[in-house]
C-alpha cells in the first residue's frame, strides 16, 4: 500500500480515536458516580495513547496527522449530551460511548483487514487491536449491566 493511503486509513482511526478521548473527558467530568468517572478518565488516557502512537506512524511515513476528530463524532457527542440531560446521565453517557466503541471497533477492524497496509502501519494497528477489542466489550457489558438494574 502507499504512504499516502497508509497515511489515509491511520488518520481514519486518529479521528475516530479523537472522537473518543474527546467524549470520555467530557462524560468523566458530567457524570457523578467517581468509579464511572475514573473509568472514563482512564479510557481517555487509552485513546490518547492510541492518537500518539498513530499519529507518529503518519509522521513517519511523511503524512500529516489528522488534527482533529469527525463531524459523526461531534453529532454522537451532543446527542450523548441530549440524552444524558433528559434522562439517567450515567446511563446515556455509557450508551453513545458504547456506540462509539462500535465505530472505533469497525474501523480498526477494517483497517487491519487491509493485505496492502504497511509493515510499519499494520504492527500499530495489531498492537492497539486488543485494546480496542476490550474496550469495546468493557463498554458493551457495562451498558447491558446498566440497563438490566434500570
Amino acid at each position: 500500500m502507499s504512504d499516502r493511503a497508509t497515511t489515509h486509513n491511520l488518520n481514519d482511526l486518529i479521528e475516530i480515536a479523537r472522537d473518543g478521548k474527546d467524549f470520555y473527558t467530557e462524560a468523566s467530568g458530567e457524570v457523578k458516580n467517581a468509579e464511572l468517572s475514573a473509568l472514563f478518565s482512564r479510557i481517555a488516557s487509552t485513546k490518547s495513547d492510541i492518537v500518539t502512537a498513530l499519529s507518529a506512524e503518519v509522521a513517519a511515513t511523511g503524512g500529516k496527522p489528522a488534527e482533529h476528530g469527525t463531524f459523526a463524532g461531534s453529532m454522537q457527542q451532543l446527542y450523548g449530551k441530549v440524552r444524558a440531560a433528559f434522562g439517567d446521565t450515567a446511563y446515556g453517557y455509557v450508551a453513545e460511548l458504547e456506540d462509539s466503541e462500535d465505530r472505533l471497533l469497525k474501523a480498526f477492524n477494517e483497517v487491519a483487514g487491509d493485505s496492502k497496509l504497511t509493515p510499519a502501519a499494520r504492527s500499530a494497528v495489531e498492537r492497539f487491536l486488543p485494546i480496542v477489542r476490550g474496550t469495546h466489550r468493557e463498554m458493551s457489558q457495562l451498558k447491558h449491566s446498566m440497563k438490566g438494574a434500570a
